[in-house]
């Protein structure tokens, strides 16, 4: 190779290295999010908390206070009674995949969790001026630049957002927001706002994986092998 054009190769060099690698697109050029993702579990949400205030300190109000400092597991769980888990506490279960579906009007979380489903209206549309309050809420999404954000309100109150039992009321507003950082990677940031169980709106931050190709979700039930009611976890 002559001297000029290796000094020319190697000029090239350092602008292939430094590019980013391509997320997948959608044909409208949108994030695409399809996929099955892993997700860590995350029990306390207070532990895991990303603001100001750091870790441990949720802003309750007074009655959020007394609902989590008087609630026992061991007396109900509601997700040993098989019924749903709400869309928060079911992203933060570990070891259950979330596969996302995508198209231009709907996006669609699949979690392997009891195989509940999720829909995200993408089309533009608002929430409805009379909802009827549901376990997982009302979403309607939107891409602001490559960041996806999903809207979701009408909650039952009925549900925990943890394993560690942090409550909610039915006036609860949460905002998720996915990124990629690359193709096989999310960043999750999801913001609690309920006047009724915080003072204020608080966030929480962590990392989706892609699974490898050829990992799917399997079939879930609930009520096989139920071992918080067969091994006494309780009452």
């Amino acid at each position: 190779m002559k001297p000029l054009a290796a000094f020319a190769v190697l000029l090239t060099i350092p602008m292939v290295w430094g590019q980013k690698p391509k997320i997948p697109r959608m044909p409208d050029e949108k994030p695409d999010f399809q996929g099955v993702w892993q997700h860590p579990y995350v029990p306390d949400m207070s532990q895991d908390r990303q603001d100001q205030k750091g870790a441990g300190e949720l802003p309750f109000s007074a009655s959020g206070a007394a609902n989590f400092k008087n609630y026992d597991v061991s007396k109900f769980d509601y997700t040993g009674h098989c019924l749903p888990f709400g869309l928060l506490r079911s992203v933060n279960v570990g070891g259950y995949p979330i596969q996302i579906m995508q198209n231009s009007k709907y996006l669609a979380f699949l979690f392997e969790q009891n195989t509940w489903f999720h829909v995200v209206y993408m089309d533009g549309r608002g929430h409805p001026a009379n909802l009827d309050p549901t376990w997982f809420g009302h979403s309607i999404g939107k891409f602001e630049g490559d960041t996806l954000v999903v809207d979701t309100v009408g909650f039952n109150g009925k549900t925990r957002l943890d394993t560690i039992g942090h409550p909610h009321s039915d006036k609860m507003h949460v905002i998720q927001r996915f990124q990629y950082t690359d193709p096989d990677h999310l960043a999750y940031e999801v913001t609690i706002d309920d006047p009724v169980t915080y003072t204020k709106p608080w966030k929480n931050q962590r990392v989706f994986t892609r699974m490898q190709p050829g990992e799917e979700l399997i079939e879930y039930s609930c009520e096989e092998n139920n071992r918080d009611f067969t091994e006494g976890h309780i009452k």
